[in-house]
Formats: C-alpha cells, structure tokens, sequence
C-alpha cells in the first residue's frame, strides 16, 4: 500500500480510524489470540453501533503484512551542481546561516554550515507534533482527547487562546487541534500543552533517539528557553499580555546583549541544517511516524499560515510544501532564529528535506525571505535538469 500524500486522509476520519482501532486492539488482545498470531494490522471496524461499541468487521484479506513497498527514488548524478549554488547562496548572504537538502530515498546531503548548530525557535515544534503522533499510534494519546488550558499553563509571545482562557479560567481543546494551532499557526501555549501532556522534553529526547533523528537538540520548553534567551528568570506573570516583553524592556541593553550572543553560539534549541533536512526526508518516506501519522503531519504542515514568502514562495507552480518556520527574539536591527525547514514534493512524486536557518543576520526580512526563496529555486532547478 503506497501513502497517498496528495489525498490525505480528513481530520474527521483520522479521529474515527484512530478511536475505533484503539479500543479494538484493547478487545483483541484479549479474547482473539488468533488475529494475534496473525498480525494485529489487518483488522478494521465499521461504525458504531446503536449501543455505542464498535462493530467488528474482519477482513481476511488484510491479515497481511501492509508495509508500504521499499521508497524508490531517482538518485543517479552527483548533485555537484546543487551543492554550489547553496554555497553561493549562503556565502552572498549577510549573515550566518545554514542550508541543508537531501532528496528523500537518496543517501547524498549538500548544502552550507550542514553540521554547525542554528536556533531553532519553533521549527522545535515539529518534534513535539511527532512526538505525540508516535504516542497516538502507540495508543497512549487519542487526537481527539480534550486537554485542559488554565492560566498556570500559559507561556509568552503568540499564544492566541489566553485571552479565553483568562476570561473563562479554562478551556478544553482536543489534541488534533492544539497540533494544528502549534504548527499552522505556531501557538506557543497549544504546543506547551502538548509538550507536558506528551511526556515533556525529556519524553520528545527520547523519541529522536529512538528514531535515530541526528542533529538536533530539544530545549527545556517555551518558558525557561525565551527567559534564558532574554537574560531573564521566569515568572509565571510573565505570561500574562505584554507582561514579558515590558520587562525584557526593562533590563540592560548590554544583559540582553549577552545573553542572545551565548544564545546564538550555542543554542539550547539547536540543530544542524543537515540534521533536519535528514529528519523531513525520513519523515517523508515514512520512517518515523505510521503512514497514517505521516499524512496527517504532512496535511497539517502543507497548510500552515505562517511564513508564506519564505521557502514556499520560491518553488514553482506543481510543487507543493510542507514547511515550518521559526522566529526568534531580536534586539534592535539584529535578528535571531529565523529559519524555514519543509518537505518539498516535486510533480514527478520525487521527496526533498530542506532546511534554511539563518542563526543571526542584521539584514531587513525581504532579505531574508528573498534568500530562502533563492534556495526554493535552486532545488527546483536540480530537480528538473536530472529530468531532462
């Protein structure tokens, strides 16, 4: 069974599929040794039924082993080619910044400052996403469990719901919307939520090594890194409206200087361009997540609202992006953390991790996005001249 990517299942579906299976596997392990012995993969319900259980429907026919077939890419030439062009681009850039692509199923990586680390800032978030899908497939988390959102639980920055949250005391939101606010809309306080619920940072260390994800470190959370990144402690008023940026304001220039300068040299969020581009290409061929986890992570992030005119602007018509952005903090002209990293699928099928972080640069945003754009391009022009 190949994964249909440009079909992804609906988030409705995935709830359904998800729910069902997990309270099947609980009645099979216990009363049909059989399908055990057959293999767990093959059963499937049908919908519920007017008592409220689930209605088994045995499907002999998938008592098989459903791995998808090998991935199969097209990896003939060396991407010398390729390879230059970053290095152009990055070496004509005003700044420090790192660039990392791979093609999905190939084992060559070419890009700029591959294995130096860059702040990740909430490119981090994609960690935690596939942390708690590793948990939902494992049948530990469900998408559609409500989590609870009280004022104790608010972080900094853009966090949409605090001012519901504030006013009602708290609020309920099942897990697949929360994943998608973190991502889409890259919502500090829903991706915190998920964080603890899921195990915490220690728990999201634990699943990249498992998965063997090289290149990247995971910080201690949204509220102990922006304090430390600002050169503060953290408060728990701190969370509330401009609370944290009216005391960062507050501190000595030089204190913040300092404290984004050690930030910079060694991020507590960071990770290496080919560390990442390395993760989107196994995530894309569907070695860390199960096929479902994988449509779905890959529905959500191919629909994010953020960073438009970065990485996705550059490709041309055909191509379709998954991407995350991160941002960091800035202090007068300099700018911290700005990166884009995404999955890339070219029209022929053809899978690409790419990854572009810039660690600090003093250069305007239309810089930067122009930059990335530049990176967009240049992929798309290796792709299609190894077509011809």
């Amino acid at each position: 069974m190949l994964i249909d990517r440009d079909h992804p299942v609906s988030f409705n579906a995935s709830l359904a599929r998800r729910h069902d299976a997990g309270r099947g596997r609980r009645w099979l392990i216990g009363g049909l040794a059989l399908l055990s012995l057959l293999g767990l993969a093959g059963y499937a319900f049908g919908n519920v039924g007017a008592g409220g259980g689930p209605q088994l429907v045995l499907d002999l026919t998938k008592l098989v082993d459903r791995r998808p077939p090998p991935f199969k890419a097209e990896c003939r030439g060396a991407p010398a080619a390729l390879e230059q062009e970053l290095t152009r681009i990055a070496a004509s850039f005003d700044g420090k910044v790192g660039i990392g692509v791979t093609q999905a199923g190939c084992d060559w990586l070419v890009g700029a400052r591959l294995n130096e680390w860059f702040p990740q800032q909430s490119v981090s978030k994609l960690w935690v996403s596939m942390a708690v899908l590793d948990a939902v497939d494992r049948g530990q988390m469900r998408l559609d469990q409500q989590l609870v959102i009280r004022p104790e639980h608010l972080t900094l920055f853009n966090q949409p719901l605090q001012w519901e949250v504030l006013d009602k005391g708290s609020i309920e939101r099942p897990v697949q919307m929360l994943m998608q606010n973190a991502l889409s809309l890259s919502d500090n306080t829903a991706n915190d939520r998920l964080l603890w619920t899921v195990g915490g940072p220690d728990h999201v260390r634990g699943f990249l090594r498992e998965r063997e994800i090289g290149g990247i470190r995971f910080g201690p959370g949204e509220r102990l890194l922006q304090s430390q990144v600002a050169g503060m402690t953290w408060s728990p008023e701190l969370a509330v409206g401009r609370n944290f940026e009216q005391a960062r304001a507050r501190l000595p220039r030089e204190v913040r200087e300092a404290a984004l300068d050690r930030y910079v040299a060694n991020p507590l969020d960071g990770a290496t361009p080919g560390g990442i581009a390395r993760g989107l290409a196994r995530l894309a061929k569907g070695e860390l997540l199960s096929p479902e986890s994988t449509r779905l992570l890959l529905e959500i992030m191919g629909k994010s609202r953020s960073g438009p005119m970065r990485l996705k602007a550059g490709v041309p018509p055909g191509w379709k992006v998954y991407h995350k952005t991160g941002t960091g903090q800035e202090l007068g002209s300099l700018a911290t953390g700005y990166n884009d990293v995404a999955v890339f699928k070219a029209p022929d099928g053809a899978y690409y991790g790419v990854a572009v972080m810039i660690g600090a640069t003093r250069q305007p945003i239309r810089a930067r996005m122009e930059m990335m754009q530049s990176v967009s391009r240049a992929v798309a022009r290796f792709h299609a001249a190894r077509q011809s």
